[in-house]
């Protein structure tokens, strides 16, 4: 059990390694402040555990199977984030026009940054499709089913928690650096070019 456990463990850090439109936005928000970086971890991870009770329920694949639902979801996804990286330009743009009270109050919105990690997360279909075809490899063949992946699901969520907290750790740790006006608007036009382009890739591809 426990060999399998460290299994798992070992495949949610590739999974979570690989850069992706969650790791862009993470960091993206994590350059507001800390506590919005880490606000967007808990909105992507509850997308995560999400997708993984729609797997244990075997809901996923209904979206597998339907050619429709998944293009609409593709698209949504697309659109959800190009809508994030322009948004990101244009605050790279303004720069220095951005007033300290606008910095705050974009530090205090900690709903909207959770709700954009679950909202990015739930776009896109192919955390759906991942989410069936990742948890039962896991499942040791005389664990009941059901159970068994929503607990892998839960640890999961939990260990990319973890994991991406590091990621908000670091940024806030390169603060004095980021900080300055220059580095700041770099990184912003780079996350968000990113976003643009990742989007733009989701609605082109088939």
């Amino acid at each position: 059990m426990l060999t399998a456990l460290l299994a798992f463990l070992g495949a949610c850090t590739i999974v979570a390694a690989a850069p992706g439109p969650s790791t862009m936005l993470i960091i993206r928000e994590s350059l507001r402040s800390r506590r919005a970086g880490f606000l967007t971890v808990l909105g992507n991870e509850t997308g995560v555990f999400v997708w993984g009770l729609f797997a244990a329920f075997g809901l996923t694949t209904l979206l597998a199977a339907s050619e429709l639902a998944y293009e609409v979801m593709r698209i949504v996804g697309a659109v959800v984030l190009v809508w994030f990286g322009v948004q990101t330009l244009r605050v790279a743009r303004r720069g220095a026009e951005v007033s300290a009270d606008e910095t705050a109050a974009a530090a205090k919105s900690g709903f909207a940054s959770y709700r954009g990690g679950l909202l990015l997360n739930l776009a896109n279909p192919k955390a759906a499709i991942f989410a069936m075809s990742f948890l039962p490899q896991f499942v040791p063949s005389d664990a009941p089913k059901l159970p068994t992946m929503v607990a892998l699901a839960a640890v999961w969520a939990v260990y990319e928690i973890g994991y991406f907290s590091l990621y908000v750790w670091f940024v806030g740790r390169m603060k004095g650096v980021i900080s300055r006006a220059n580095v700041r608007k770099r990184l912003e036009q780079v996350s968000g070019g990113v976003l643009v382009l990742l989007g733009v890739r989701m609605a082109v591809e088939s």
